[in-house]
């Protein structure tokens, strides 16, 4: 079994493309990765960014996929930085006939900015519309959807707009632990304890890797999303910097 992530590489080890991989590999899955930008950041604060081009992107992932392509049916993506780079994931995407997982990044939880302003507009245009599902924090949702959220309704009311593009999962860790679900046109609450620990850098990450690496081993969208929030609890349970994965309790059972 093998998956792909494009993304952002974090080397402090606790998000992006780094954390992707701890995932994939937790699950049995052998991960490949794209880089699309490098960051120098830990989790407290992101320093700065240097952006991939977008030609050497596609070469990465015409390297994985002439090698690995006929093993490769579900990836996911994070930090694409740019409208440009937004607009050639997507064609490699619809090129490859990939199944996507959208974990549009646009603000690190550490607080500094990691896209440009028209990223959002980028994501709906070119790539939510070939995606499986799209796993936006509340901060995410509200930039996608144009509505502000403060409470549950206001989720609900986004995530049904972003819904008519792609499935959506908006993640509730800044509203009470309410996570709201749109697959095709059923609406779904999921409300989960939220953790005293700040151990969370990388949670998003995780998330959307997990979602993907169980539909990779054969789970369907809505078992694989309530595993991977079982997953993402026991790896903030026992990570020390970041959602770090540790051996076999990662699982998700």
């Amino acid at each position: 079994m093998i998956g792909i992530s494009i993304a952002g590489f974090d080397p402090s080890g606790g998000a992006g493309i780094i954390t992707d991989m701890k995932t994939f590999t937790s699950l049995g899955i052998h991960g490949t990765c794209v880089i699309t930008a490098l960051t120098a950041q830990n989790p407290s604060k992101v320093f700065s960014l240097q952006s991939i081009a977008t030609d050497y992107i596609e070469e990465q992932i015409d390297s994985i996929f002439d090698e690995y392509g006929e093993y490769i049916s579900y990836g996911k993506t994070g930090m694409l930085y740019s409208p440009e780079i937004v607009k050639t994931v997507a064609k490699k995407i619809k090129e490859y006939d990939l199944k996507i997982v959208v974990d549009p990044v646009m603000v690190a939880s550490a607080g500094g900015n990691l896209s440009q302003k028209e990223i959002a507009t980028a994501l709906k245009k070119y790539l939510l519309p070939y995606s499986l599902l799209a796993t936006p924090n509340i901060h995410e949702a509200e930039l996608l959807s144009g509505i502000k959220i403060a409470t549950q309704d206001d989720a609900i009311d986004a995530a049904e707009k972003i819904g008519k593009i792609c499935d959506v999962v908006i993640t509730g860790g800044h509203l009470e632990g309410i996570n709201t679900i749109v697959i095709g046109e059923e609406i779904n609450i999921l409300k989960r304890d939220l953790m005293k620990t700040k151990n969370t850098h990388g949670s998003g990450c995780t998330f959307s890797a997990a979602i993907a690496g169980f539909m990779i081993k054969g789970e369907d969208m809505e078992t694989a999303i309530k595993k991977s929030f079982d997953y993402v609890e026991i790896a903030i349970e026992n990570g020390r910097y970041g959602t770090l994965n540790t051996g076999s309790k990662g699982m998700g059972h």
